[in-house]
């Protein structure tokens, strides 16, 4: 192999995908590769897929053919859910070279550093429900937060999500492997970790530990000074995890909490594990503990069956639990899941409608939770990059506030004075 060939990386989806990518990235680096942004020509590209809507599959099929227009000779490997759901179907797109599955996510190195191009590409380990492996991944690279996947996998089985298919069965490693890679990130300078994995909360079913050992563990590493924890299923939110992060020193008040429907029958054809007053349990026990809490919500509209009035039930139940903000996501039929042949589907001006109506919903959420902060002080980690004449961070109650750039606070916890709100929507503040 050549000294510094040129590799560069396209990552879609989820904070997960980007742990992996980092970590995929670092076996390359490792071995004389020079990483490139993925506009530029390279020797290898890396496609870490995303296949939780029809409008992600086709995002990952543009993309990959504008890379092999872009660089024909180059080595392109198509990974991720995309790759372990549907692998031949990538696998037939002119250009694509090794399509690896789950299983085989961390050899991509070795295939690549094996092939020679090749019309027809290789397909690697992408057999459904076979995935068992767990491929080790945390991001590194950005100065002041690191992605740490504890889990992989998914047992739940909702009638949409092919996620079960795709990430296989629910496993992690144990506290002590996740603890030793917490002190690395640590080591690195690093000072924030979003925890991460496909149902978090799940954690411990591989070795018999819980996900509140995890954090208890994870509180107890040096030079990590804030924890994020990225989503947790409301069935997996405990009174005793909501005590935890009320009264941690690390752990920040920042929780993102798959909704999906605020209508009960929706919920039950989701074959969702909780309903409205369960969820609206959950939001309580943290508001009443926590009062300036940040809690985004999952929101997915459009669902078969879902009618005017279910979805106006819907708005009325996130006004009256009054989150911070939320991700909304039009329903895609996914291939081999029951909603795939469900009747009642939903046209797609009307799915278009109630997502712009639960956009503006969102915007008047998230700014009054900005408003309700102006004047309170908060400790702000900020990023290196600079935005104008600006830098921004974000408060442990996942606020991002702004101020005059100053290199200096890049990568430390200032306190902040927050003063107001821009107009690009961020938070204005002054350093106390």
């Amino acid at each position: 192999m050549n000294a510094k060939r040129k590799i560069a990386f396209c990552t879609l989806g989820c904070k997960l995908n980007f742990s992996e990518t980092s970590m995929l990235a670092r076996k390359f680096l490792e071995n004389d590769f020079v990483r490139v942004p993925s506009n530029q020509i390279a020797d290898v590209y890396v496609v870490n897929t995303c296949s939780v809507t029809e409008n992600a599959d086709k995002k990952c099929r543009q993309l990959l053919r504008k890379l092999t227009k872009q660089a024909p000779n180059a080595i392109i490997v198509a990974t991720g859910c995309y790759a372990q759901l549907k692998p031949h179907e990538l696998a037939a797109i002119e250009g694509v070279d090794i399509v690896a599955g789950a299983d085989n996510k961390g050899n991509i190195f070795e295939y690549v550093n094996a092939m020679e191009k090749k019309k027809k590409a290789k397909i690697f380990s992408c057999e459904i429900n076979e995935t068992k492996t767990f491929f080790k991944a945390f991001s590194m690279g950005d100065r002041t937060r690191s992605f740490l996947k504890v889990q992989d996998g998914c047992d739940y089985n909702c009638a949409y999500c092919t996620i079960p298919m795709a990430r296989g069965k629910s496993r992690n490693i144990s506290i002590e492997e996740i603890c030793n890679e917490a002190k690395i990130i640590a080591n690195s300078g690093i000072k924030e970790i979003i925890i991460t994995g496909v149902n978090t909360g799940d954690f411990g079913k591989t070795t018999g530990e819980t996900f509140l050992d995890l954090l208890k563990n994870l509180e107890t590493i040096e030079g990590i000074e804030r924890y994020r924890i990225s989503s947790i299923e409301p069935n997996l939110l405990t009174d005793e995890i909501i005590d935890f992060v009320k009264h941690s020193t690390k752990f920040l008040p920042h929780f993102h909490i798959p909704l999906q429907s605020g209508c009960d029958k929706i919920l039950a054809l989701m074959r969702r594990r909780y309903n409205t007053t369960f969820f609206a349990q959950r939001i309580n026990h943290i508001f009443k503990l926590i009062p300036n809490a940040f809690i985004g919500i999952d929101v997915i509209v459009g669902f078969p069956n879902e009618t005017d009035e279910d979805f106006n039930i819907t708005c009325k139940f996130l006004h009256e639990i009054n989150p911070a903000f939320l991700h909304i996501f039009p329903y895609s039929d996914r291939a081999n899941t029951p909603t795939a042949t469900m009747t009642g589907k939903i046209a797609p001006n009307i799915k278009t409608k109630r997502a712009n109506i639960l956009k503006n919903l969102c915007e008047t959420l998230h700014r009054k939770f900005y408003e309700r902060n102006i004047g309170k002080k908060v400790n702000v980690l900020f990023e290196s990059a600079q935005h104008g004449e600006m830098m921004r961070g974000f408060s442990e109650n996942y606020i991002k506030v702004e101020i005059p750039y100053q290199p200096g606070l890049a990568g430390k916890i200032i306190e902040i004075e927050i003063t107001g709100i821009a107009e690009n929507g961020n938070a204005t503040g002054k350093t106390c």
